[in-house]
């Protein structure tokens, strides 16, 4: 028989409908959102240049992020001893950005790790995503040469031992002779500058100095003892040259100019064995130094022409030669030298993100993250303890419970569906039925059809719709037991009930409303079953659980509470799925027994007027 759902049940189903599908593209939208599945755990890592944050408001561009990683913010167990599985992506979970290793230290869980971050507008915010825990992933050589923009022609970080400086830019611009390396720099390791020993910086194409050209020269300085006119670096070529140094504590820029020299303006002195960033930036007729992001210093001049060599640690080859000024001691560290003139903001930045103090006002580390779905977050904290203690009974229970309530659920859906069906029929049956009461006639019409429509009350569609009535089905089985005694036969003319025939339609209709007793009670034994045995099986499983944990601690010979509680915590699970069986059973079955019994009494009372009717309608004269 086909069953129109009422409205109320397609609201419900509509409902149960939108929320799976909800929930359904939530998760597909956190799954989608996560950069590739293959990675574990991700990080967040934010850049503030806005006023609530470090406050850039320069322009900065594209510049090279380091992110120093440690035990404090993140979780070196978890990734490869090389750090080889780090991955950076943007915020939006699409591209990854270029990086390089400088430092990565399993063992002390230390890494400076060195990020590009394209684009960086002054006063905004940007995020990205740092992506560990990967197994079999390694890191391309590409990522390394593109870790910092073209402009860039030399990168410097002092970390080879006995070995010249390597060119961390992809340029090649490595240095030919080592110089003293310290560990235990600014950024990792180095390089301690006495006056004596100097490392040189072989010409070549990249390093190339137009005259009045555009250049960025950029370090970590640690100045030691005030020296006077105490160089640092220097490129020297025929009569002209560019030296930068400190004076007293000064820092400075000099260069041969128009025939003449020219220095820098001279600042504040800086204070002894402090760390500071220092950079000179060359543009047209101008040169600036910048300490620290900002403006310390000024020189009216060109960069001089330059195509041959540069030393680092002094004036020339030999330390001292031809400075006429003191020995510059003190440390060098993240030598950086480009063909363009950096902005401030760009300072600024690296000032900030580099620096030994102020680096929390620009980046933050967030906590780390895993896969984004419904199983990750159930299986990790407390829940996963418990679920990873469960024994193989355990399981067994559980499953069983699992089956039940599932069965559960579909006999309240189906049953309150089914009831909300039959209400809205027994609902329309009865209106149209205070209009047949009136006159019966309809009951012994020749006409079938009279008394099925109820004297043509409603159409097939309603009809379909009546079908879900229980008062109607009994009301169709006392028309047939009138059309069967008045329709033809001996009381067709008189159309007289006796009292035996009207018991016996009696005792009809009282079949029809067993029928449909049984009809609405079908299959409720099922939520009893749930609601009786779901915590008896729970606490089945819950004993056995206990059993099997303190037979374990007994064969251990010792008595751990770190192995006796995930145990007894596995083992009071079982329990708990019981309880979640049997009190959504309970109250559904509450709620399910009261509609049925709603439902009981309206065909009792039908049952009661409508033999009554019959009784007066058809009742002889003598009766």
């Amino acid at each position: 028989m086909h069953h129109t759902p009422s409205r109320f049940g397609k609201i419900l189903t509509l409902r149960a409908t939108l929320a799976w599908l909800v929930f359904a593209a939530t998760a597909l939208a956190a799954h989608a959102s996560w950069w590739n599945k293959e990675w574990q755990v991700r990080k967040p890592i934010t850049l503030d240049a806005s006023s609530a944050g470090a406050n850039i408001a320069d322009a900065v561009g594209t510049v090279p992020l380091l992110v120093r990683l440690h035990d404090g913010n993140f979780n070196f167990a978890g990734a490869q001893p090389d750090g080889s599985d780090l991955r950076f992506v943007t915020e939006d979970d699409t591209t990854v950005l270029p990086h390089h290793i400088e430092k990565y230290d399993g063992v002390l869980n230390e890494a400076l790790v060195w990020v590009k971050i394209p684009d960086v507008k002054p006063g905004a915010k940007v995020s990205l995503w740092l992506y560990s825990g990967h197994a079999a992933a390694a890191t391309t050589p590409a990522e390394t040469k593109s870790s910092y923009d073209d402009a860039t022609v030399l990168v410097y970080h002092f970390g080879e031992r006995g070995q010249p400086p390597y060119d961390a830019s992809g340029q090649g611009n490595n240095a030919q002779t080592s110089g003293l390396l310290v560990e235990g720099s600014l950024i990792g390791s180095g390089l301690r500058l006495d006056g004596q020993t100097t490392v040189s910086i072989p010409s070549s194409a990249s390093l190339f100095w137009a005259e009045g050209g555009s250049v960025t020269w950029s370090a970590w300085v640690k100045f030691g003892a005030p020296q006077p006119r105490a160089v640092f670096f220097s490129r020297r070529e025929n009569s002209k040259y560019f030296l930068i140094g400190a004076d007293n504590g000064s820092p400075f820029v000099e260069v041969t100019y128009q025939s003449a020299v020219t220095r820098s303006t001279a600042g504040a002195p800086v204070a002894a064995n402090t760390w500071h960033h220092l950079a000179i930036v060359a543009s047209g007729e101008r040169i600036t130094v910048f300490l620290d992001g900002a403006v310390y210093g000024t020189a009216a001049a060109a960069l001089p022409a330059m195509t041959g060599p540069a030393f680092l640690g002094g004036d020339g080859a030999n330390g001292l030669m031809n400075s006429g000024g003191g020995k510059f001691a003190g440390e060098i560290d993240e030598l950086r030298i480009t063909r363009d003139a950096r902005p401030a903001g760009a300072l600024r930045f690296a000032t900030l993100a580099e620096g030994p103090d102020s680096a929390a006002q620009l980046v933050t580390l967030g906590a780390d993250a895993q896969p984004s779905s419904w199983m990750a977050a159930f299986m990790t904290g407390y829940m996963g303890v418990i679920i990873g203690s469960l024994t193989f009974d355990g399981w067994v229970v559980i499953v069983i419970l699992f089956i039940m309530s599932i069965v559960s659920c579909v006999v309240m859906y189906q049953k309150a569906v089914y009831l909300n069906r039959v209400g809205r029929g027994n609902s329309q049956f009865l209106t149209e039925w205070r209009h047949v009461a009136r006159d019966l006639s309809v009951l012994d019409s020749e006409n079938a059809e009279q008394a099925k429509t109820m004297g043509g009350r409603f159409n097939a569609g309603n009809q379909r719709a009546m079908r879900n009535s229980s008062l109607y089905r009994i009301y169709h089985i006392g028309a047939e037991e009138i059309q069967h005694r008045l329709g033809s036969g001996k009381n067709a003319e008189n159309k007289v009930l006796s009292g035996q025939s009207i018991q016996a339609i009696r005792a009809s209709l009282d079949g029809g409303l067993v029928h449909e007793m049984h009809r609405l009670n079908s299959h409720m034994v099922l939520l009893t079953i749930a609601i009786s045995g779901g915590p008896f099986l729970g606490l089945l499983g819950t004993v056995v659980g206990v059993m099997i944990t303190f037979a374990a601690v007994a064969a251990a010979g010792e008595v751990n509470v770190n192995a006796i509680a995930p145990g007894i915590a596995a083992a009071l699970a079982a329990t708990v799925a019981g309880l979640a069986v049997a009190i959504p059973a309970l109250f559904g079955y509450n709620y399910l027994l009261t509609r049925i019994k709603a439902a009981s009494n309206d065909m009792h009372i039908f049952i009661d007027e409508f033999v009554t009717k019959l009784a007066e309608f058809y009742s002889g004269p003598n009766s």
